[in-house]
């Protein structure tokens, strides 16, 4: 389908990862005489994207088909659209160079398990398909990390029953972020190690606290991802007891953190019994309603090692409020958790797609999170909003629309945003976000997780952020109650 601009063909049957076509996408992008372009699996989600960028769609498109969408310029010569096409055969097609190995690859997962006795096995595929993949390897006697998201929970499950059975550990499913050996793996800040390890039910809460503590000068030599459901009711804390077993044994260790979403209060009650009990102190990072946030965890930890807590940093400083809603725009759930928690003392009620409760519940309508009367807060990293398309830590398109609509509501008084840094995310967040920070009216405060020894920078980061008219804070809690600050004195 096509006009004297605008071209969208489907090609059927092909297929590619999302962060793959993310890639292609901006390739495509930079080739001269295009506007703009797209290319994704047409996903509802990514459909909805389409037609908002003003992409019509032939009929019959499904989530099995590659969307090749390009807009040219009003001054693209007539070679563009070629060009653009071969731009996407071409990134498609490319594969990295490699050099000579002694040994053939392996062709089955099968074969690749059998010949790497011990090792940890990472799950990446679509969610339908990682309990198979993670099964075969529980079989071979691995200990497995499931990247995968969309995963049911009954099959959670069963994956950390077998696994229970075994002694082996089940990471996730959703575990975006860990450190095992020394290797930081998923979204993965660079820190030193140290006397810190991590049980983590949450991605972005052990990333906050990693870096936390690495500004405070107290490195962690492991960070046990469980995934984020790990104690919730259903699954019951499997992964969580098995990673505080193995912590508990690494003489290296001398204090464990427990880091977790709002668990399911049974679960929480039933863990601290059997923290009690090992010989390695504990600290419980559990969030809830009258719980510690995370950065005063990160204090707590601080204290129990004898170390001096410092001041966090903070750079810029934001304007008054324009309006009366607080809106926030988060990629991290847990840090959209924390948010929430925070305001809710403050505000009362914060509706979401994430709710504390589920009578706040906005579902994935964009629409009801604009339009709300009260505070909302918004995670773009959710399962139901990443379906076919890349996470937001690595494709910020989503949440940068949002932003744009927040921004010209008049209504709203603070816009709350969270950027994570480290290894898999986006490797320049602030050179998309700071341009839609400077023309947004109402003040935004940010909290930029990471390091200065992340690919990303964050000092360069934050100095960009900040430049562009953001309060930057390392700690998401006090971003959060510096944004209810602004709200409170403009009352």
């Amino acid at each position: 389908m096509s006009d004297a601009r605008t071209h969208v063909t489907l090609r059927t049957g092909a297929y590619a990862d999302s962060v793959r076509l993310l890639q292609v996408s901006r390739t495509v992008q930079g080739v001269t005489g295009v506007a703009a372009a797209q290319v994704a699996m047409a996903t509802p989600l990514n459909v909805e994207v389409l037609e908002g960028m003003g992409f019509p769609l032939p009929q019959g498109a499904s989530p099995n088909d590659m969307v090749v969408a390009v807009r040219l310029a009003d001054d693209a010569d007539e070679g563009a659209l070629d060009r653009a096409l071969a731009a996407v055969d071409e990134a498609l097609t490319a594969r990295a160079a490699s050099g000579p190995t002694e040994e053939e690859p392996h062709r089955t997962t099968a074969t690749a398990l059998r010949d790497a006795p011990g090792s940890l096995v990472l799950v990446s595929v679509p969610g339908a398909s990682a309990v198979a993949e993670a099964m075969d390897a529980l079989d071979a006697g691995h200990d497995v990390m499931v990247f995968s998201d969309n995963v049911p929970v009954e099959q959670e499950v069963a994956l950390k029953t077998v696994a229970g059975d075994r002694g082996l550990l089940v990471m996730g499913p959703d575990c975006g972020t860990a450190v095992v050996g020394g290797v930081g793996l998923g979204f993965a800040n660079t820190t030193a190690p140290g006397p810190v390890g991590i049980v983590a039910a949450s991605g972005t809460g052990c990333q906050q606290l990693l870096c936390l503590l690495d500004h405070a000068g107290v490195g962690v030599g492991a960070a046990l991802g469980v995934g984020g459901r790990d104690l919730s009711a259903a699954v019951g804390g499997a992964s969580t007891r098995e990673a505080l077993r193995r912590l508990d044994a690494d003489p290296s260790v001398e204090l464990i953190v427990v880091v977790s979403k709002p668990p399911a209060e049974e679960v929480a009650a039933a863990l601290r019994e059997y923290a009690a009990g090992l010989g390695t102190p504990v600290e419980l990072a559990l969030l809830g309603a009258g719980q510690p946030d995370l950065t005063a965890a990160a204090e707590a930890v601080l204290r129990r090692l004898g170390r001096d807590v410092p001041a966090w940093p903070v750079q810029g400083t934001a304007g008054p409020a324009t309006g009366a809603m607080l809106r926030g725009l988060f990629v991290g759930g847990t840090l959209c958790d924390e948010s929430m928690l925070i305001a809710t003392e403050a505000l009362g009620p914060v509706r979401s797609n994430i709710p504390l409760s589920p009578e706040l519940a906005l579902g994935d309508d964009l629409d009801a999170a604009l339009t709300a009367d009260g505070p909302t807060m918004v995670d773009f990293g959710d399962d139901a909003l990443t379906a076919g398309r890349a996470h937001p830590m690595i494709d910020p398109t989503l949440r940068l629309e949002q932003l744009a609509r927040v921004a010209d509501d008049p209504r709203t008084g603070v816009i709350l945003m969270d950027v994570v840094l480290g290894h898999g995310a986006e490797p320049d967040p602030a050179a998309l976000l700071a341009p839609a920070i400077a023309a947004a009216a109402p003040p935004v405060v940010v909290a930029v997780v990471g390091t200065d020894a992340d690919p990303q920078d964050r000092a360069r980061q934050a100095a960009a952020l900040a430049e562009a008219g953001a309060e930057v804070h390392l700690s998401n809690a006090a971003a959060t109650r510096r944004a209810l600050e602004l709200l409170e004195d403009a009352r």
